[in-house]
């Protein structure tokens, strides 16, 4: 996948572009990102913030490791799907998203 590719994947799952970077937020703060996706020249690197407001590097990959999932089209190679919480962590944001454009 390429950076333009990740990032459209994203905004449509529930990420939102937060400092440049698609970005997932706790349930309880929409405005403050917890889990982004670093999109560098070369590789795209998967950072969690640390409860001190540091971000550390949980996964990282060279784009053309990273392959969307045939039936899910979910990045496989960044462990979105192994690491936990990151699936319910992204159904609560697009739950969000989809409840604030129905009002």
């Amino acid at each position: 996948m390429t950076q333009e590719e990740l990032t459209k994947w994203a905004l449509a799952n529930g990420w939102q572009m937060i400092a440049g970077c698609p970005s997932l937020t706790k349930p309880s703060s929409p405005k403050e990102a917890i889990v982004r996706m670093a999109l560098k020249a070369t590789v795209v690197n998967l950072e969690v913030k640390k409860p001190a407001g540091k971000w550390e590097k949980v996964s990282g990959a060279a784009y053309a490791n990273v392959e969307a999932d045939e039936e899910t089209g979910l990045p496989r190679g960044l462990g979105l799907d192994t690491i936990p919480g990151f699936t319910m962590l992204m159904r609560d944001n697009k739950d969000r998203q989809v409840f604030a454009k129905m009002k």
